[in-house]
């Protein structure tokens, strides 16, 4: 092999359905840990801590200690069914789902990850917008005519998405590393200038003002869908990994590390900046507003921006990813970068809809309903039905075990629509929306019931 091939080899993205050798897993413990401390230290993280800050400092925090640990325990499960197999996350859907049936885990994970990137596309925007203003006197967001100025943020972090998954996982590894140093330094800086600030007593004694209270289990169905909205990239890295620790230790230390560091920043961010001003609108819960309330300068704004392109390198890879899983003949580079263009003119749409908070909401609301379900029954499939044992050479049989009646498993996929619709009546129960969430609930609700239909139905699959 001369060293064009060996260089190709190399650089290659593999497809969903790819099985990648270990002689080509690059990724280390280390490069998985920083991957994933930079997927959650980000400006989305921030902006959900000042979300959920509505149920009180003591509220948040509760729910951040608890529901993001479990949510990242199921993503190390999925992750080490990655590492074994050594497929992407979607392909791991074709044993429960059926060949053809994974489609519909795939556009449901290819929508979630271009809204993710558009989520925090949107938030970085905002610092652009607060920069064009302070250096050309444009409208920053908020102000009469600034739909202008964030659509030119939104072109400049479209480019930046583009180099960031210019060679797939590679050029993501490269980006999660050089960014987390910068994102950690923010997070040291604005907690230390917001304490200094605002007391910490005065933040814990904080109320939100009547009518934007947030009931404890919102906040946990807030942070857990937040959370659980990595878990379908994660086999797309942990199949590059090298161990098992770093395919399931790794994400989980650096995922928490990450959100726990950037969500109390988030938290007493918004909380500071409704003690000093008065006002506790979560709408204003973006970091570049509180940045710029707060006077940390552009250099903040800057590192916010970076952030975002630290985050949206993974969302691109899973929605790229996830599109070779509906044809294999499309070339994962090719996915990469459709997506990006994809997420760039879902962004806009906030700027002439309805406002972030109420699109960020009923988003999270989404990831909630049609993807705990689905990891329920992948759990459930590798570890109790198939007993760890994947066939992955008959993932793409038209006459295998996998490809049901038609390449679709009915059975599973009743499964998930009666969990669904189970969701929907009861996350407005106060049963759950004073206690736990509905999300944790459905995702156990949803193993039992296909646990249960694969004894009874697929017994000879």
């Amino acid at each position: 092999m001369d060293n064009k091939e060996t260089n190709e080899k190399v650089h290659k993205e593999y497809a969903a359905l790819e099985t990648v050798p270990q002689s080509e897993r690059t990724i280390s413990f280390l490069d998985m840990l920083t991957t994933w401390i930079g997927a959650n230290a980000n400006n989305g993280t921030w902006y959900v801590g000042g979300v959920v800050a509505g149920a009180t400092f003591g509220g948040a925090v509760l729910v951040t200690l608890v529901s993001n640990p479990i949510a990242y325990i199921i993503m190390a499960l999925i992750g080490f069914i990655g590492y074994k197999v050594g497929t992407s996350t979607m392909a791991l859907t074709r044993p429960s789902f059926g060949v053809r049936g994974s489609f519909l885990p795939s556009v449901l994970n290819i929508t979630q990850f271009i809204g993710w990137t558009a989520v925090n596309t949107f938030i970085a925007a905002i610092s652009i917008s607060f920069i064009l203003k302070d250096i050309f006197g444009l409208p920053a967001y908020g102000s009469n005519g600034s739909e202008k100025t964030m659509l030119i943020g939104i072109a400049v972090m479209s480019i930046l998405h583009l180099i960031s998954i210019a060679t797939g996982h590679k050029s993501v590894k490269m980006v999660e590393k050089i960014g987390v140093i910068f994102i950690l330094i923010l997070g040291v800086w604005e907690t230390v200038v917001v304490l200094k600030q605002v007391p910490l007593s005065k933040i814990i004694a904080w109320r939100p003002p009547s009518g934007k209270v947030m009931d404890i289990g919102s906040a946990f169905d807030a942070m857990a869908a937040f959370s659980l909205g990595w878990v379908p990239a994660i086999a797309d890295f942990t199949r590059y990994s090298k161990s098992k620790k770093a395919s399931t230790v790794a994400p989980i230390i650096g995922a928490n590390v990450g959100l726990f560091w950037f969500a109390f920043v988030g938290i007493i961010g918004a909380i500071g900046t409704a003690v000093t001003t008065g006002v506790y609108d979560p709408n204003n819960s973006d970091p570049s507003t509180i940045v710029s309330k707060l006077g940390l300068g552009v250099i903040a704004l800057l590192v916010i921006i970076l952030t975002s392109t630290t985050a949206n390198a993974i969302n691109l890879m899973g929605a790229g990813i996830s599109v070779t899983n509906l044809n294999k003949k499309i070339k994962s580079q090719t996915a990469l970068f459709g997506v990006t263009i994809l997420a760039a003119l879902l962004t806009i749409v906030p700027i002439y809809a309805s406002s972030f908070l109420d699109s960020f909401e009923m988003f999270l609301d989404y990831i909630g309903m049609v993807f705990g379900p689905i990891f329920g029954i992948m759990i459930t499939d590798y570890y109790l039905v198939r007993k760890k044992q994947y066939a992955v050479e008959q993932f793409d049989d038209e006459k295998g075990k996998y490809w049901y009646k038609s390449g679709f498993n009915l059975v599973t996929i009743s499964v998930w629509i009666i969990s669904v619709i189970i969701f929907l009546f009861m996350k407005n129960l106060p049963m759950f929306t004073k206690t736990i969430g509905a999300i944790y609930p459905i995702i156990i609700i949803s193993a039992i019931l296909y646990f249960i239909s694969s004894k009874i139905f697929l017994k000879n699959k």
